[in-house]
């Protein structure tokens, strides 16, 4: 079931006029911190999402050493599992195939959007998620080292990446959480399975779904939420990104 987001912040005033740019930041960070995404509407032409995002943190480069990538239906991707084609991408968090900490925040703005229906970034935030853990399955989460792998459109841009990880890895900088519903490597009798369909059936029930304007901006915290996509038909739908590390 999708839920409307609520975590909306408007680039504009009641007036018509553009926030202050402390007060546009401090109100992002506020809802940053309390929801773990924000979706930022009434975005005028003159904004600059990139020197936005440059405020958050360093930029990671996409896989194709890009920072801004392009988020598109690509020629010759239909087949496989990847996020540059018009098929819906499943419940995960970003750079569980990195070898170095995963990105903090990604960022999404809108360029085209998609006509008709589908096309939807969806969000749901795992901290109540974790919270329900047994302590047994929280040190199995935190203690387990899984393998991962990159997925099928990477893997046809030439980059084979194979990583081992933790899904749940205390940091200084908080808990990372790591998860892919095809991409985690296990054999179907490890007790991390049932762990992955209940999160999937959370996600399901809990998501929030971003129908995108133009100009929108979505930023989310990536080591909290996990993100999926609707499938769409309009292969005109365009949007850039930016990863962006702790």
């Amino acid at each position: 079931m999708s839920h409307s987001p609520i975590s909306i912040l408007s680039q504009v005033d009641f007036n018509g006029q553009p926030l202050a740019e402390e007060l546009l930041m401090r109100t992002f960070r506020q809802l940053m911190d309390e929801h773990g995404y924000v979706l930022m509407c009434n975005v005028p032409d003159r904004f600059d999402p990139v020197r936005f995002c440059r405020a958050q943190g360093t930029f990671v480069p996409n896989y194709t050493g890009a920072v801004v990538g392009d988020v598109r239906p690509e020629p010759g991707m239909d087949d496989v599992y990847h996020a540059g084609n018009t098929r819906p991408l499943t419940p995960h968090t970003e750079g569980y195939d990195f070898a170095i900490a995963p990105p903090r925040y990604i960022a999404l703005w809108c360029v085209t959007p998609a006509s008709g229906p589908g096309g939807e970034t969806t969000l749901a935030d795992t901290r109540p998620w974790v919270d329900a853990l047994s302590e047994e399955e929280r040190k199995m989460l935190e203690a387990t080292d899984y393998d991962w792998k990159t997925t099928e459109g990477v893997q046809r841009l030439g980059l084979d990446l194979k990583t081992r990880h933790p899904i749940l890895e205390d940091t200084e900088d908080g808990l990372i959480v790591r998860f892919s519903c095809n991409n985690l490597l296990r054999d179907d009798h490890d007790p991390v399975v049932e762990i992955q369909e209940r999160w999937k059936a959370a996600f399901d029930d809990d998501h929030v779904a971003i129908h995108y304007h133009r100009n929108d901006m979505l930023v989310w915290d990536n080591w909290r939420l996990l993100h999926a996509r609707n499938a769409f038909s309009d292969r005109s739908r365009h949007l850039r990104r930016i990863q962006i590390a702790a």
